[in-house]
C-alpha cells in the first residue's frame, strides 16, 4: 500500500475514532486515551495529530462541513423553513455530528473559541443568508433599515446563544438542549420578523 493512501487511511481511523469519542463526552470529558483503547497507537495519533486541541477542531470542521453537504444535498438553502426542517433531521439522524457541533456553537472551550469561530463561519453564513431572503420579501417598518435588522438577527443570535450557555441550561442533557434550540429558534425568528403583537386593523 502505498505511504500516501496508508496515511489517509489512519487518519480516517483517528477521526472516526475522536468523532465517537469527542460526541459522547466532549472536549472535557474526552481523551486521548480513551480514543487508545479502540485499538490506535498513542504514536500514530500525535503523529498525524498536534493533540487534543487540534483532534477536536478537526471533529468540529469534519461536523460543519458534513452538515453544510446535508444541507446542500437536501436542497435546502433557498427556503428558510426547509432549511430549519432539514438542520433539525440532520442532527436528529448525526447524534456525535451534533453534539460536537452544538458544543463547538453554545459551549466552545474557551482557549480555542476564536478557532470555532473561524470553523463555523460557513455556517453562520448560511444562516444569514436565510434571514436576508425572507428580509428582502418583507416591507420593514419605516425608520428600520435592512442593515438595523440585519445586527439585530446577529444580536439576537448571540442572545439565544448565550441563553443555552447559561447555568439555566449547565446541567441539562447535550441531546435535550439540542432539541430546545432547534424548537426556540424558528419561533424567535417568526417573532423577531413578523412580531407578536395583533396589529390595530
Amino acid at each position: 500500500m502505498k505511504k500516501k493512501k496508508k496515511t489517509e487511511l489512519t487518519i480516517s481511523k483517528i477521526m472516526d475514532a475522536a468523532m465517537k469519542e469527542f460526541g459522547e463526552n466532549g472536549y472535557a470529558g474526552g481523551t486521548i486515551n480513551n480514543i487508545c483503547k479502540t485499538g490506535i497507537n498513542k504514536g500514530l495519533i500525535y503523529h498525524n495529530f498536534s493533540g487534543k486541541d487540534e483532534l477536536y477542531l478537526s471533529c468540529v470542521n469534519r461536523s460543519c462541513q458534513k452538515f453544510m453537504e446535508y444541507i446542500k444535498e437536501q436542497g435546502r438553502t433557498d427556503n428558510p423553513d426547509r432549511y430549519m426542517t432539514a438542520r433539525m433531521d440532520f442532527f436528529n439522524q448525526h447524534p456525535c455530528e451534533s453534539h460536537i457541533f452544538f458544543e463547538a456553537l453554545l459551549n466552545p472551550p474557551s482557549h480555542l473559541a476564536g478557532k470555532i469561530l473561524q470553523i463555523l463561519s460557513e455556517f453562520n453564513e448560511l444562516n444569514e443568508k436565510m434571514y436576508t431572503q425572507t428580509l428582502d420579501a418583507l416591507h420593514l417598518r419605516e425608520g428600520v433599515s435592512r442593515t438595523d435588522a440585519v445586527e439585530y438577527f446577529h444580536l439576537m443570535q448571540l442572545m439565544l446563544n448565550g441563553y443555552f450557555s447559561s447555568p439555566a441550561f449547565q446541567n441539562m442533557e447535550l441531546q435535550k438542549k439540542v432539541e430546545i434550540h432547534e424548537m426556540i429558534l424558528p419561533k424567535l425568528l417568526d417573532y423577531m420578523l413578523y412580531g407578536i403583537a395583533k396589529g390595530e386593523d
